[in-house]
């Protein structure tokens, strides 16, 4: 086994990785809903309550990356709180909702194409779920699989500074947009400020989670940083407060681009809105091709987590040594990229139905895993109060507790009974294989004597 991962990226490099994970496709597709279901004002409450409320779990998680820098971060922590066992379900809920992360992006990646350059798909393969799958729908998804996956394998150098462009490129989409609303944008189509009620803003809130997943990819390549411990704490939360910024801008672009009836009739509001400030077509495919940049970027950043996860699990013996494997010229971990690049494959062969039950089903394994993290934070305080915390959180008692009745809050919009809850039987299977694998895999663990176990975490 490799004696680790190099330090290779920059405090830029990993501000980029967070920020251009949380900005995914969402801002393209979801702003309309957004502001017709809570209104502008109502949208802007949510995202500023949602936002507050991922600050409170990303301290935890920037006090913890700052002290204990080392590769697989949740899993870390909570194995140094709580012991194997307990890390195992934290690290396997967290690479859950990145795996579904990483096969939303080869689903979405077609359909996004299809809006700026339409295509009469060929050679009809099945119907799945009510939608029609095609041959050339899947080689798209499938080729970006390949590409990205290949980006990966080859070093992360490469990667962060593919990331790091196509970020940019979603920020200055995101700046020019609020350049036309500042121009020529109608403050009257903001009007009426609230709409649904109290409801209507939890319509928005119930999503923070799901838009806001990315921040925690910074623990996961904390030995690769070329920074000091304090910084990574900062830039965790610098990464959030900045999509957040962003989210509002978008809201605030698409409230005064379009009217009511205009919202109402859009499939990409802010992409119609971007086309309503300018005054051209071009710039709506402009927006579009910002949306395509942040699919890119949420699925770089996550295969770049994920596999750090999978080396980590297999570095303690929890999964196969197979997956702990780093290639001795490009120090990655290539064969859990591979794993995670067949998995993103096959996801086109799902169809586009698939986009819904993935992102629903992943988004419970994120939060459990915040949850855990945030028991972490606390038990660790009283642990090991010796630890050197370079980025130590004021107030750690009331942050942790509210960090950990917000996971739990985000939890229950899962269950049944909640407007958001998760759909029976497909959602609910999907979380249901992903929990007997990670037993299977949990039973079946190489047996290793103590020393060996440290010798592989120690390489980290």
């Amino acid at each position: 086994m490799s004696k680790g991962f190099s330090k290779s990226m920059s405090s830029w490099d990993v501000l980029f990785l967070a920020m251009g994970a949380m900005l995914g496709w969402g801002w393209v597709v979801l702003s309309g809903e957004w502001i017709l279901g809570a209104g502008f004002l109502g949208s802007v409450i949510a995202f500023l309550g949602g936002g507050l409320l991922i600050v409170f779990i990303g301290l935890t998680y920037a006090e913890l990356a700052a002290a204990i820098p080392e590769t697989g971060g949740g899993l870390v922590f909570v194995l140094r709180a709580f012991g194997k066992k307990s890390a195992f379900v934290a690290a396997w809920a967290v690479l859950f909702g990145y795996v579904t992360v990483i096969m939303f992006e080869a689903v979405a990646l077609p359909t996004v194409i299809d809006y700026v350059l339409p295509i009469n798909h060929q050679l009809f393969l099945w119907t799945l779920g009510g939608g029609d799958v095609y041959l050339t729908w899947v080689l798209i998804g499938s080729g970006g699989a390949i590409a990205l996956t290949a980006l990966n394998y080859f070093g992360i150098k490469p990667a962060t500074i593919f990331q790091s462009v196509f970020t940019v490129a979603i920020v200055l989409v995101g700046v020019l947009l609020l350049f036309g609303a500042l121009k020529n944008g109608q403050l009257s189509n903001v009007e009426p400020l609230f709409r649904g009620g109290v409801g209507g803003t939890m319509s928005v809130l119930i999503m923070i989670p799901f838009l806001f997943v990315g921040f925690d990819v910074i623990p996961q390549v904390a030995s690769e940083i070329k920074a000091p411990p304090k910084i990574i704490g900062r830039i965790l939360i610098v990464s959030i407060v900045s999509a957040v910024s962003f989210y509002l801008l978008i809201v605030f672009g698409v409230s005064v681009g379009l009217t009511e009836s205009e919202l109402a009739l859009s499939s990409l509001a802010t992409a119609d809105a971007m086309v309503n400030l300018f005054g051209s077509q071009w710039f709506g495919i402009l927006l579009v091709l910002g949306g395509v940049a942040g699919i890119i970027t949420s699925w770089n950043a996550f295969i770049i987590g994920a596999s750090r996860i999978l080396y980590a699990m297999s570095a303690r013996n929890m999964i196969p040594k197979w997956f702990g494997y780093i290639h001795p010229k490009y120090n990655t971990p290539t064969n859990a990229i591979v794993f995670l690049g067949a998995l993103a494959f096959v996801a086109p062969f799902l169809g586009r139905p698939s986009l819904v039950w993935i992102a629903n089903a992943g988004g419970l394994g994120i939060v459990l895993g915040y949850l855990l993290v945030s028991i972490a934070f606390l038990r660790l305080r009283k642990l090991e109060a010796g630890l050197v915390r370079p980025y130590k959180v004021k107030h750690y008692r009331f942050v942790g507790v509210m960090a950990i009745l917000l996971s739990i809050l985000f939890i229950s919009l899962y269950m049944p009974g909640m407007p958001s809850a998760l759909v029976w039987p497909i959602e609910w299977l999907i979380v249901g294989v992903w929990s007997l694998i990670g037993f299977g895999l949990w039973s079946l663990r190489p047996k290793e004597d103590v020393e060996g176990v440290l010798t592989n975490v120690n390489e980290i």
